[in-house]
């Protein structure tokens, strides 16, 4: 199973980016995960969202970030509204497929003052 992370890129703080995550297979009952690592700093969980559509946020990106799924197209999206540049990062999305969490390659968000 492959993961691959995109729509990464340079935005002013205050603006948007809209990550997706295609996975090469069914993401139907699967649990889908957002995390981020900045430098110097552990990699932590964004948001994630259930097989039923249940999400959940980090603290500190409730309000501002929206993760969605799409089954159809076995695709999750972040959308990031309100970008600070504490959102600067590399964004990875994770999934269990059988006993270990497949991770995809990130993609980076950079988010100017």
């Amino acid at each position: 199973v492959q993961l691959q992370a995109s729509g990464g890129g340079l935005v002013q703080a205050g603006g948007s980016l809209r990550l997706s995550c295609a996975v090469s297979s069914s993401i139907s009952g699967i649990n889908m995960g957002w995390y981020r690592q900045a430098p110097g700093k552990q990699r932590e969980l964004v948001a994630r969202i259930g097989s039923g559509g249940i999400t959940n946020y980090a603290d500190s990106v409730k309000g501002r970030f929206t993760i969605s799924r799409d089954n159809a197209k076995n695709t999750v999206y972040l959308q990031m509204n309100s970008l600070k540049p504490e959102d600067t990062a590399v964004y990875y999305c994770t999934a269990p497929y059988g006993p270990t969490w497949r991770w995809g390659q990130g993609t980076q968000v950079t988010v100017s003052s």
